[in-house]
């Protein structure tokens, strides 16, 4: 499928799942535009929380987004070291290492944007340990793991960086936490870059897919001069 073809179907299953969430009240806030902030996360954490994935991580990766935010205070309750992306990946090392044991904040504001960028270093790929659990945010969702960000690319570039720097591979486990109305029974537009879940946990469900999907690293070509160059640890690679 060409390239516009796939952006063009993507942006349509974005439109149609926020719809639906914004018709049924099932994110408190605005959802547009944005990894909805679901209601049911906190009981979706919970979920992910019983999984032996989770009980067996001790490096998490996960997004920033309000809607992960319960994954990330569990993690840091549980003594796991937490990387979060630096908003827009705006710096030559992007990511936040939170780690429990030394942050000067409670867990509460150390698991935000805010709080990691006050309180936790930054780091580059160079110096991250492995990372067994990637938690990401999703738009929509289907049953074979194919999932639909909010269409700024940016945690495709995140798995991306970490696989090519060999601290995502095969023995890292991928999940994404989202409303069960953002589980779609339709196909979902896949481009070469696309990164698949293992593991999508809703409020009431826990569902395997399968087989993985993962990019083999930066494709330059996929992501456009502009992009590069507004991404300090592309621009510099």
């Amino acid at each position: 499928m060409p390239a516009s073809d796939i952006a063009r179907a993507k942006r349509a299953a974005r439109e149609k799942v926020w719809t639906i969430l914004e018709r049924e009240n099932a994110a408190p806030l605005g959802v547009h535009g944005h990894i909805p902030a679901f209601e049911g996360a906190e009981q979706t954490s919970a979920r992910l929380g019983e999984l032996d994935v989770w009980r067996h991580a001790r490096v998490v990766k996960a997004n920033p987004d309000r809607a992960q935010f319960p994954v990330r205070l569990r993690a840091l309750r549980d003594g796991k070291l937490l990387y979060m992306a630096v908003p827009r990946l705006a710096s030559l090392k992007p990511f936040f290492m939170v780690d429990p044991t030394v942050s000067n904040l409670s867990f509460d504001d150390a698991a935000t944007s805010d709080g990691a960028a006050t309180d936790s270093p930054k780091v580059g790929p160079d110096e991250m340990r492995p990372v067994d659990l990637v938690v990401c945010g999703s738009v929509a969702v289907n049953r074979r793991g194919v999932r639909v960000g909010k269409g700024a690319g940016y945690s495709d570039i995140e798995v991306a960086l970490l696989t090519e720097a060999g601290l995502v591979g095969p023995q890292t486990t991928i999940v994404t936490t989202v409303h069960q109305l953002q589980v779609v029974d339709a196909e979902l537009p896949e481009a070469e870059h696309d990164f698949s879940v293992d593991v999508i946990v809703t409020p009431t469900e826990t569902i395997t897919c399968g087989p993985p999907r993962r990019p083999r690293g930066i494709l330059s070509e996929a992501l456009g001069a502009a992009m590069i160059r507004e991404i300090p640890v592309l621009r510099n690679r």
